[in-house]
């Protein structure tokens, strides 16, 4: 039979938390350095090593003792993965292209993206059943779901492909609402 101190217990749960802490840093600052955002990446890269040499330093003393810490240290390590690309979903860095592909709905898609306020580029192409038009729309990335519930409010089934942009010259972003009391004013000179 094992028995697990509660010391052993906290410090165990110390050392969880501790990496789920550093790995999703480490998850999140590696996602920014891939979309170039430098400050970003320099913080969470300095928090990150801080608190890993940390929870290395107390595992490594302790480990022959109390072996139990490995579990906690390598389920803390796969946690901090999972909820550092859920965190980087949420905080979605970068850009996103959308292209969406039609055979009757385009020119009404795009009407209604470009009343939303985002520049949309159309194109005629010719599908396996006949002409359709091609629709590209670059964005943040963080807007996606909105963009996406715009155009499959037009054709719920619509055929579409999503990347990354990796730099954009360019960027038309939404008025939601026109400039009111002394911005309009202002806007008028």
């Amino acid at each position: 039979m094992i028995v697990v101190e509660w010391t052993t217990l906290i410090t165990g749960l110390i050392v969880f938390l501790a990496r789920v802490t550093d790995v999703t840093l480490g998850t999140v600052r590696t996602i920014a350095i891939v979309h170039g955002r430098t400050k970003i990446a320099f913080m969470l890269g300095f928090v990150e090593v801080s608190v890993w040499l940390l929870v290395v330093a107390k595992v490594l003393a302790e480990v022959s003792a109390q072996p139990i810490l490995t579990v906690f240290y390598a389920a803390g390590f796969s946690t901090g993965n999972v909820v550092g690309i859920l965190l980087e979903r949420r905080i979605a860095f970068g850009n996103t292209v959308l292209r969406v592909i039609s055979a009757e709905e385009g020119d009404r898609i795009a009407e209604l993206l470009r009343a939303a306020g985002y520049a949309v580029t159309s194109f005629p192409g010719e599908g396996l059943n006949g002409p359709v038009s091609m629709l590209v729309v670059v964005f943040p990335r963080k807007e996606l779901q909105d963009v996406l519930t715009l155009v499959k409010k037009i054709s719920p089934q619509a055929f579409y492909i999503t990347e990354q942009a990796g730099s954009v010259s360019k960027f038309y972003r939404p008025t939601l609402q026109p400039p009111t009391g002394w911005r309009a004013v202002i806007k008028k000179k």
